[in-house]
């Protein structure tokens, strides 16, 4: 029984970390919405400019938990500037943590704050953080037919236009690869086969409308395009074959030791503008992505296996940019919920923030 509960409390070790990222999330809401309101008469560069700081606040936080508490290795191969740009992320999708991953990287180039992600349209209607995603600049995108060009390229537009920090995060494949479920990837592979494009094995044929729209409408305000290749080490059963990545509750359970980043700087100038150039641009950085891939999951030398080709950086996450935004935070809600009006107060910005946020995101894109 006893050893029944220690195997218990072990496995319950996300509770503590989800417990602590959705409790502050009211108390972060509060402190947007007040300076929302009080920059409302700003320039929106003013509001910009703080929101990216209050982000950056809270995303580290998210990252005590992903980097510190887990105690995770970040292998970071190529090249990651040391400085911060205005650049899109491009990166292949496997799971959930892949969006803590380009918070990771960004931290390392003191840009948290201005990750903004392109995101499922179904995504916005999560409770506070749909709403709010979309306020820091976020884009939701409609798959295939429904996906609305001149939306994007507005949205996109008005961040140019208030000077906005960009560090856009887009996954191409537009959904996740996931090795449970092989019709995905059959299905992938068969269009991919009957377009004349290389068939990929670890990763899905990427869609390039939502690229295109963002390089060509941001190209003259961008410094480069990051392509980032991500493999989270254990996720290979007995056999070799290749398991479901991490969800963030096993990666919170400490589950993953390890995480693979390869990131690939490329030049505006080294990207074709038209769409369907583009496409094939495109197709090949997957395919340069799935033979890392192979290379790390499915090498014949055991010793090459698990890591990519070229050197590495093991690369330790210092607790000063994480911990003091914890403290911050945790000690913010904590005072809140110790008086009955905080409580009220609390309770009230769930319930009411979920609901304007969701008729603001029905009305507004």
């Amino acid at each position: 029984m006893l050893l029944s509960l220690v195997l218990h409390t072990y496995s319950m070790r996300y509770v503590l970390p989800a417990a602590v990222m959705m409790g502050t999330a009211p108390t972060y809401v509060l402190a947007w919405g007040a300076w929302r309101l009080l920059s409302a008469v700003l320039p929106a560069r003013f509001y910009r400019e703080v929101d990216d700081r209050l982000y950056t606040i809270y995303q580290s936080m998210v990252l005590f938990f992903f980097e510190n508490y887990t105690g995770v290795q970040v292998i970071i191969y190529g090249d990651l500037p040391k400085s911060k740009e205005n650049v899109i992320y491009l990166s292949n999708h496997q799971c959930t943590v892949d969006w803590i991953i380009a918070d990771m990287l960004a931290i390392r180039q003191n840009a948290l704050g201005h990750v903004r992600y392109v995101l499922k349209d179904g995504l916005k209607w999560l409770p506070l953080y749909g709403w709010y995603f979309s306020q820091h600049g976020g884009v939701y995108v409609k798959r295939s037919a429904k996906f609305n060009e001149k939306e994007m390229r507005e949205k996109l537009r008005a961040q140019m236009k208030a000077d906005t920090p960009m560090y856009l995060v887009i996954f191409p494949e537009g959904t996740r690869y996931n090795p449970e479920i092989p019709k995905v990837i059959a299905d992938s592979q068969s269009f991919a086969e009957k377009e004349g494009l290389a068939v990929l094995k670890h990763v899905l044929t990427p869609r390039v409308k939502a690229t295109h729209v963002a390089i060509d409408t941001m190209k003259d305000y961008l410094d480069a395009v990051y392509d980032v290749t991500v493999a989270y080490e254990g996720t290979v059963d007995h056999k070799g074959q290749r398991k479901l990545a991490p969800s963030m509750t096993e990666f919170l359970c400490k589950e993953c030791p390890r995480v693979h980043v390869f990131i690939d700087r490329i030049e505006l100038k080294d990207i074709p503008e038209e769409q369907m150039y583009m496409r094939r641009w495109l197709h090949e950085r997957f395919e340069i992505k799935d033979k890392l891939l192979i290379e790390f999951y499915d090498a014949k030398d055991s010793k090459r296996r698990n890591k990519f080709p070229g050197k590495s950086v093991h690369s330790k996450l210092s607790l000063k940019k994480t911990l003091p935004s914890l403290l911050f935070l945790g000690g913010l809600t904590a005072s809140m919920l110790l008086t009955e009006s905080g409580r009220k107060l609390y309770v009230k910005t769930w319930i009411y923030g979920t609901l304007i946020g969701c008729l603001w995101v029905s009305i507004k894109p």
